[in-house]
């Protein structure tokens, strides 16, 4: 690293030698073959005690092409190679620090089916003891008109009980021009009940938005407008006991934090070409208020250029779960590149 910054030098990230071609092709043979396989996995998965295991999570997220989002920087279809973004998703998974995943139904049962192989292969799965969240409302596909009203079209609170996972998580999108935002909030706030009458935890991330002349939808991310969102997501459902936030990190987070008690997690935003932007920005984050407790966090993890996930995965671990510096994270993200590539090798 010269002058605080990484130098990735020759290395080159291959996700073909972490997650074979012939493991990948093997789901769906467990797919056709048997398909109660997800649920046999779920029932034998050893679960956490507790959510936490310090008081902080650090979750990865997967749930974009869901929504039909698949670009990333100038490739428009780069997050629709599902081998490479299943493969990126268990590099940081599998990381030492990482507490769980988030993902829709059909994510997280490709991930249950590969810890299946790996179980039938007489090695520990890579699932014990990790938190598993799915994603509820995908259905505002993006770029469709009325996307605002983000439908329930993916895990029901039924479907997450049954897979023994530990909650759901639900977003929607302030438009105050845009009546159809209070059907979305509704029914946010009927998941929340329903996840808490059966001992689940609702994460919910609530993102105020402003269109755009092309009709795109712009995040915004003032300190006024977090502290509104802050306020008005927490308080959905009828008990707020299981929930948990989902907020953009943004300058002023510490007004953000003293919004509500609930604890927050931080989102990570646009994929960005190196780590020490994430870095920095959760680095702050964490100091902003105690209830501030961790990241779920998606592209700026798995994808961050020709990196190795599960070196920024390390990094982002030391920051949310040691409380480490930025030197002492970079430390952890060159000790983690390129280590335990053949964890997934049957």
């Amino acid at each position: 690293m010269s002058g605080g910054r990484l130098n990735s030098g020759d290395y080159h990230f291959d996700p073909e030698e972490f997650l074979s071609k012939e493991l990948f092709d093997a789901i769906t043979d467990v797919r056709v073959e048997e398909p109660n396989a997800v649920l046999k996995e779920a029932e034998r998965l050893r679960k956490r005690p507790n959510l936490t295991t310090d008081g902080r999570l650090m979750i990865v997220a997967t749930d974009h092409p869901g929504r039909r989002v698949t670009a990333l920087r100038n490739d428009p279809l780069r997050m629709g190679n599902r081998y490479e973004y299943l493969a990126r998703a268990l590099r940081v998974v599998t990381t030492p620090g990482c507490d769980g995943i988030m993902g829709t139904a059909d994510f997280m049962e490709e991930v249950l089916i590969l810890s299946h192989l790996i179980r039938e292969s007489e090695r520990p799965s890579f699932l014990d003891e990790k938190v598993l969240i799915g994603c509820m409302n995908r259905g505002g596909f993006a770029g469709v008109k009325g996307e605002i009203d983000d439908r329930f079209t993916s895990f029901s609170v039924r479907r997450l009980k049954r897979l023994r996972f530990d909650g759901g998580k639900m977003m929607y999108r302030f438009d105050p021009d845009d009546e159809r935002t209070i059907k979305c909030i509704s029914d946010c706030a009927q998941a929340v009940t329903e996840l808490n009458r059966e001992g689940l935890y609702a994460f919910v991330e609530p993102l105020s938005v402003r269109r755009k002349p092309n009709g795109d939808y712009e995040n915004i991310k003032t300190t006024e407008t977090l502290v509104k969102d802050a306020g008005a997501a927490a308080a959905l459902g009828e008990s707020s006991a299981r929930t948990w936030l989902k907020l953009p990190y943004s300058e002023g987070y510490e007004r953000i934090a003293r919004a509500t008690t609930l604890p927050i997690l931080m989102l990570g935003g646009p994929a960005q070409e190196t780590p020490e932007p994430t870095l920095q920005a959760f680095a702050s984050g964490m100091e902003a208020g105690s209830n501030v407790r961790g990241v779920m966090v998606g592209r700026n993890v798995t994808f961050v250029h020709k990196e190795d996930p599960r070196a920024v995965a390390a990094a982002v671990s030391a920051i949310v779960h040691e409380g480490a510096t930025i030197e002492d994270a970079m430390e952890c993200f060159r000790r983690e590149r390129g280590q335990e590539m053949d964890l997934l090798k049957i």
